[in-house]
């Protein structure tokens, strides 16, 4: 069992961008249309800083950014099941046609790829953490980020983030309804609990586990179950 408390959140998706449409999604959950064009702006950042960005880069950055103040020195955990598919289906396409790769794209591929970017972003020397999971790499990160909770940190970054992926990897993606961001600032205390046992495999949820939590914590829900190839997880609201 770990316990953590949630000092912040924010989260991103095509058209839905603040907490009041946040608010109004979880009220009734839909798959919003995305058509991988819509991306955040990260005004935040120099211009040639943000074109250096992936989409899926700019999801984590618009997400995390706000929950970490100037010169803090936060722990981050970043997860994704897929990462970076758009990129790497660019470079399976400059491969297929007989086209040098750019070794800058390829880089920036690989899974650990954004953990790093925002560590020299942010100006950042302390841990990062990149992790790829099955359907439940959300609690997987949050495991993580909460272990470092335990290692003496003030408080931990963890974000998971989405992108739908290109056509060509729909017969086996189909736990992806859209792009999606959400951050997570944690922090001690006992406000929230999560629990891990095993069982014979149960039906999956019908959302991204991340989503799925987000709906259930900003209904104040006390509790849900997510399962995973006979791992379930069990969140618990205390206060």
């Amino acid at each position: 069992m770990t316990a953590f408390r949630i000092e912040g959140w924010q989260a991103w998706a095509p058209g839905l961008t603040d907490a009041a449409a946040w608010q109004a999604w979880v009220a009734a959950p839909r798959a919003v249309a995305d058509d991988g064009t819509l991306q955040p702006d990260c005004a935040f950042l120099p211009p040639l800083q943000r074109r250096r960005l992936s989409r899926m880069a700019r999801m984590v950055f618009n997400t995390a950014w706000p929950l970490c103040a100037a010169g803090e020195e936060l722990p981050f955990v970043f997860g994704s099941h897929y990462g970076e598919t758009t990129r790497i289906w660019q470079l399976l396409g400059n491969i297929a046609a007989g086209e040098p790769l750019s070794p800058t794209a390829f880089g920036l591929s690989v899974h650990n790829a954004i953990a790093g970017q925002w560590s020299i972003l942010r100006g950042q020397h302390g841990e990062s953490t990149a992790i790829a999971g099955a359907t439940d790499t959300f609690e997987h990160a949050v495991l993580e980020g909460v272990l470092q909770l335990a290692a003496g940190a003030p408080a931990a970054l963890v974000v998971v983030a989405e992108e739908l992926p290109p056509a060509a990897y729909a017969p086996w993606v189909r736990d992806v309804p859209f792009s999606h961001a959400l951050a997570l600032r944690l922090g001690h205390g006992d406000d929230w609990r999560l629990e891990l046992s095993h069982r014979a495999e149960e039906p999956p949820c019908a959302w991204p586990h991340a989503l799925d939590f987000l709906r259930a914590m900003l209904q104040a829900q006390t509790g849900i179950h997510h399962a995973c190839e006979g791992r379930r997880w069990t969140w618990l609201r205390t206060h």
